[in-house]
């Protein structure tokens, strides 16, 4: 009996040749070259297999959906194809996430062997985990934000040349997912988020000592980029009904944040020109 298999990947290429290859050895491929389109596949057709490009037109797209396929065909075997082995630690996260990830270019043989596996595998061993809100998981994984956002501040060109001991950052850091974390277990809906506590402004404004207002932006920036990673990272274990609001939440403390920082170093003025951007 042919098995159905979804291939999603933006690539016209990938997708003719993983066809043609993979109708030689039993399956029956429905490609897909978006998510509206894989999505659109996903509740209207029966699949055995996904087999999905990491990156779909934006990074991280082909865990939306393993997600979405996870949640409507959850005995199906679901597969990440990514171009970016150099990244052990987030290939780790997929890969419990994921039943296997296939490193670009692909070798066939083994893609087909790794699906067989997991057709073979009990149904049990593929079952979703209890979804979360999203700062439980940002809780569960400091030390991947933490990992993320001092590589991203080390290697901005300007960021890396304030000198703060490493401590310090890292204290800093802390503090500010602390309050961040807070605010969005204690959101239930239309709240604003209230101003920093004194602990984070007083690690803030440590922090920013010697900054220029464009030095302090961007290193908000790098840090919301880094949450929004980890969140992509993790996307199958989020409880997707609240996913919206916590993110907001969490950039709306964010902003709080800088905001405050940048009127108590350089005056109201730059706080409203924050505001206003």
């Amino acid at each position: 009996m042919r098995r159905k298999l979804l291939c999603v990947d933006d690539e016209e290429v990938i997708r003719i040749t993983m066809a043609a290859i993979l109708n030689q050895h039993g399956f029956d491929v429905a490609p897909a070259a978006t998510v509206a389109e894989a999505l659109q596949k996903i509740t209207s057709e029966k699949f055995d297999v996904l087999l999905s490009d990491l990156n779909i037109g934006n990074p991280g797209d082909g865990l939306t959906v393993v997600s979405a396929m996870r949640r409507t065909q959850p005995e199906a075997v679901t597969m990440i194809l990514t171009g970016y082995p150099a990244f052990e630690t987030a290939l780790e996260a997929i890969r419990q996430q994921v039943d296997d990830y296939i490193v670009k270019p692909a070798d066939i043989p083994a893609l087909v062997s790794a699906i067989e596996r997991k057709l073979a595998a009990p149904r049990e061993h593929r079952r979703l985990p209890q979804p979360q809100r999203a700062a439980m998981l940002l809780q569960q994984n400091i030390g991947r934000i933490e990992e993320l956002w001092l590589s991203a501040v080390e290697s901005d060109r300007l960021l890396s040349r304030v000198t703060v001991e490493h401590k310090q950052r890292i204290e800093y850091l802390r503090s500010l997912l602390d309050e961040i974390i807070r605010a969005a277990l204690s959101f239930a809906g239309g709240e604003t988020v209230d101003a920093p506590s004194p602990f984070t402004l007083h690690m803030t404004l440590r922090e920013f000592t010697g900054c220029t207002p464009s030095m302090i932006l961007t290193e908000f920036c790098l840090l919301r980029r880094v949450l929004s990673q980890v969140v992509q990272e993790n996307l199958l274990l989020v409880n997707l009904s609240y996913i919206v609001p916590d993110l907001a939440l969490v950039n709306q403390c964010l902003d709080k944040v800088a905001q405050v920082t940048l009127e108590m170093l350089f005056g109201p003025s730059q706080g409203e020109t924050y505001v206003s951007a």
